[in-house]
């Protein structure tokens, strides 16, 4: 990743941003009323199930598909503990072949860039 996406990244994961500060509140918020958390949990549950569906239903077109279902699963994953623990998992597995893609790139332009010994 770029020096600029990583400083962007750790600055969305900080506990003092913003919005990270208004969830929590919200959250706790929530807590308070059993009811309200019950009813909290289901509509995170559909609606991450609906991104993540309709993410599986995007795949074969062209298009974002298998963003759409990461973002559902992440959805699911605030609330529900499998669902965070397959985040994480996909993410590990997303930046492994991110990185081989890209060195995979990078080999593929070096190799090109060079005269080759049979001319």
């Amino acid at each position: 990743m770029t020096v600029i996406l990583q400083c962007e990244i750790d600055e969305g994961r900080s506990s003092a941003h913003p919005i990270r500060r208004f969830l929590r509140r919200s959250r706790a918020w929530v807590d308070r009323y059993p009811r309200l958390r019950w009813l909290y949990r289901t509509l995170v549950g559909v609606l991450g199930s609906t991104v993540a569906l309709i993410g599986l239903l995007l795949v074969p077109l062209p298009g974002p598909g298998w963003l759409v279902v990461f973002l559902g699963i992440a959805i699911l994953g605030t609330e529900f503990p499998t669902a965070h623990r397959l985040a994480v998992l996909l993410k590990r597995i997303l930046t492994t072949v991110w990185a081989w893609w890209r060195s995979r790139r990078a080999r593929a332009s070096a190799g090109t860039s060079t005269p080759s010994a049979a001319s």
